[in-house]
């Protein structure tokens, strides 16, 4: 099956907040919508970016969306396999299956291609306003998601081991505690869905893993920065890193330069679709501030051995 690259036919770059793929839709429906623009292929252009907009406009499916992306581009593993099952997995870990009668009527009178029937036909019903209807209501600014929404921090252990928390809402006044399972691997700005936990609707959590005082999340790789000394990074040595997952040993060569970065696989945070990234380990080197005066002699006796001018490439002496 071919793959939609829903960010080229919006027209947006990956890193495009939802702002962004907000004013390039209504741009693009303003220009296409059928009812102001009659030329051939208006329409099929019309349904094309709506529905990358039913993808791309909402977190959730847009954060699945991006592990297709990601699983598509780089390989290792068979997307559609992976991705394509009966019942769309939401980031929050809620599933939302389907399979009444009508559906494929439904999505093909919507206009839906064949791709986002596949893997996102599980949220149909979501979808059900992404037809002229629906597109109006946007140009008009008018709200097409009903139920609350709420934020819920979680640390980047427990977005990393999954956990499950108690918390508190302010609803109308009232304060209402829920229970709630943090999936692992969860980023924020995806939403956790309790199905009808008020009064019937749903309350839609907004994810927000706060910041780590060592570790730092670039997508689902891990980053820190680990120093070392100057014979370590001289001689070589075996070093111990932390990680998520506890301490590792870690080799590191002799003649390491400060700021070069080392990857450890598998070590980073857990994906969906199966397997984890990796953990990236910027070495700094450090100097002893006050040496005493047995380094200081010593230092002394290394710059007279080893005689190099590493600024000479700038040509200062």
């Amino acid at each position: 099956m071919e793959f939609k690259d829903y960010y080229k036919i919006l027209g947006v770059d990956r890193a495009a907040d939802q702002k962004a793929i907000s004013a390039a839709y209504r741009k693009l429906a303003r220009q296409y919508h059928p009812d102001v623009n009659k030329a051939a292929g208006a329409e099929e252009k019309f349904k094309e970016m709506n529905e990358a907009y039913q993808v791309l406009g909402d977190a959730d499916r847009r954060a699945r969306y991006d592990q297709m992306f990601d699983a598509y581009q780089h390989g290792g593993m068979d997307w559609q396999q992976t991705f394509g099952q009966g019942a769309a997995q939401t980031p929050g870990g809620w599933t939302v299956t389907f399979g009444g009668e009508g559906l494929e009527d439904l999505l093909g009178g919507l206009g839906f291609s064949d791709f986002f029937k596949q893997f996102f036909g599980a949220e149909a019903g979501a979808a059900r306003t992404g037809g002229r209807a629906g597109v109006d209501e946007l140009l008009r600014g008018q709200g097409r998601r009903p139920g609350a929404e709420s934020a819920i921090a979680v640390s980047l252990e427990e977005a990393y081991a999954g956990a499950r928390k108690s918390f508190a809402v302010q609803l109308n006044g009232t304060t209402r505690r829920f229970d709630v399972a943090i999936p692992k691997g969860v980023r924020s700005g995806q939403r956790i869905r309790l199905t009808g936990a008020v009064d019937g609707d749903d309350l839609y959590l907004r994810v927000q893993v706060q910041p780590h005082p060592h570790f730092e999340r670039r997508d689902d790789d891990i980053f820190i920065e680990v120093p070392v000394t100057a014979s370590e990074a001289v001689l070589g040595a075996t070093i111990e890193v932390p990680t998520l997952d506890g301490k590792v040993e870690m080799t590191i060569p002799p003649g390491t330069q400060n700021g070069q970065t080392f990857r450890l696989r598998a070590q980073g945070m857990p994906r969906p679709g199966g397997g984890r990234g990796d953990q990236l380990v910027r070495v700094k080197v450090v100097v002893p501030a006050k040496p005493t005066p047995k380094e200081k002699q010593l230092f002394e006796e290394l710059a007279k051995v080893r005689k190099e001018n590493p600024r000479a490439h700038l040509g200062c002496k």
